[in-house]
């Protein structure tokens, strides 16, 4: 089956999210062994739900604080040393007033070390990722990178979108997903000539309606189905499509791309 990963093992940062729960159901329901990386609690707690769920052995973890640089790539390289490394996602990223999303965000006000931070989350933490990994895949002339970019790095949200709410998007974050959408080509054409690709998703709205603590305003969730032409937000199992084509030999002559999920965004 050319969409089949029968045998094959992912690499997944941030897993235990919204998005990263999604994609290790995904690539578990197609035959994969996934490896989560990730800190706390509900990283071990996943691991064993999956487990029961989908046999024993098949997923495992590696607890690790990303922003410690050493101990990260200490981590991926335990990974190599012990696994062969299919596919790797670089998911993680991290969301909240240290990097942006708060009251100080706003293009006129953030601060220095918000900005620095967002960007060290959203490009030099899957650059670490790719360079440990991406260097066993490149001896074995086989692998394909996934970074999760946002619809934010390649238009900008309309001001008006946030009007007369708490919420808005920082621009510290489509700064750093705008520099994830390069490191994808960046990737793919240093390493494609040994048979790896790299490609990138960019989902547009996805709130997680089913979360009791981050529900999104219901003003701003109004605008944005109003601003798809499907007219409405999606769900992460929307997402699993596209990460298991990019995962899989069926996108086996594709590198190097950007592929949008979301919706039909129509405001920029």
């Amino acid at each position: 089956m050319i969409f089949s990963l029968e045998g094959k093992t992912a690499v997944i940062t941030g897993a235990a999210g919204y998005f990263g729960d999604s994609f290790c159901r995904a690539l578990l329901d197609f035959g994969c062994n996934v490896i989560l990386m990730g800190r706390g609690t509900k990283i071990t707690n996943k691991v064993q739900e999956y487990n029961l769920t989908y046999g024993e052995g098949r997923t495992s973890c590696k607890l690790v604080d990303f922003y410690e640089d050493e101990e990260f790539q200490d981590a991926l390289r335990e990974i190599v040393s012990e696994h062969e490394v299919d596919i790797l996602i670089n998911n993680a990223y991290e969301f909240g007033p240290n990097t942006g999303f708060g009251s100080d965000g706003r293009l006129s006000t953030i601060p220095k070390q918000k900005f620095m931070r967002s960007l060290e989350s959203g490009v030099w933490w899957p650059l670490l990722a790719t360079q440990v990994i991406g260097e066993q895949m490149e001896e074995r002339k086989t692998g394909s990178i996934i970074n999760i970019s946002s619809m934010y790095g390649i238009v900008s949200p309309s001001p008006h979108l946030y009007e007369g709410t708490t919420s808005f998007n920082p621009a510290s974050y489509g700064a750093a997903k705008a520099a994830l959408v390069h490191l994808t080509k960046y990737t793919a054409t240093w390493l494609g000539e040994h048979g790896v690709r790299c490609n990138a998703i960019a989902p547009g709205a996805f709130p997680n309606l089913d979360s009791a603590t981050n529900a999104p305003d219901p003003k701003i969730l109004e605008r944005l189905n109003r601003s798809t032409v499907l007219g409405r937000t999606g769900h992460a199992s929307e997402l699993q499509g596209i990460l298991i084509f990019l995962a899989s030999d069926a996108s086996s002559y594709v590198t190097g791309e950007t592929i949008s999920v979301d919706g039909g965004w129509i405001t920029t």
